[in-house]
């Protein structure tokens, strides 16, 4: 049993008859009354995203997790496939268990959380950002540079980025994962 002074970006914990994982909290220590930790959790399980607040000293139930180094070999229908780099096991995955699966190339190294009590993959961590090939994008027209102006661009996984007006097809750009947004022009 773990409590809220434990909670943690990534910490995986039993809530609700569910397993989620924690995206995003904030301890809270208002002027009057008992401190609490407003988080942010993802079920591990259907997708969903919840806002939850656990009072100051909470009692949770704390997931026992591995991670694992995986490669993303290729995509069926809504299902992925990913190798172990170390035994060459292979695991298939739901769609909605990924962060960003349109921004996944194959090939990609990615960490695969594990429940250790009973070998379950519970989600797929990308890494912190991804280099892509721009597969089409309009022309930028001259005399069109208002600061901070993007134009739609689709990457070699079929993602959709915007991007800025100087970008090419054929450029390969740097991509935020967490956000999926444009973050530099790769020199290659």
């Amino acid at each position: 049993m773990a409590s809220t002074a434990d909670i943690k970006k990534g910490l995986c914990i039993v809530y609700n008859n569910d397993t989620f994982k924690i995206i995003e909290f904030q301890h809270v220590k208002p002027g009057k009354g008992p401190a609490f930790v407003r988080t942010k959790l993802k079920s591990l399980t259907t997708g969903k995203v919840i806002d939850n607040t656990f009072s100051g000293g909470h009692k949770i139930d704390e997931v026992r997790v591995e991670t694992r180094k995986y490669q993303y070999l290729y995509p069926e229908g809504d299902t992925y496939h990913f190798m172990n780099t170390d035994d060459y096991n292979q695991i298939t995955l739901e769609k909605d268990s990924l962060d960003a699966p349109d921004l996944m190339k194959e090939g990609e190294i990615v960490t695969i959380i594990i429940r250790t009590s009973d070998e379950l993959p519970l989600s797929v961590e990308m890494p912190t950002h991804v280099y892509l090939k721009v597969a089409h994008t309009e022309p930028g027209v001259k005399g069109n540079t208002a600061t901070n102006a993007t134009k739609p661009a689709i990457v070699e996984t079929g993602a959709k980025v915007n991007v800025p007006l100087f970008i090419n097809e054929g450029d390969k750009i740097k991509i935020e994962t967490e956000k999926g947004s444009y973050m530099e022009r790769v020199k290659e």
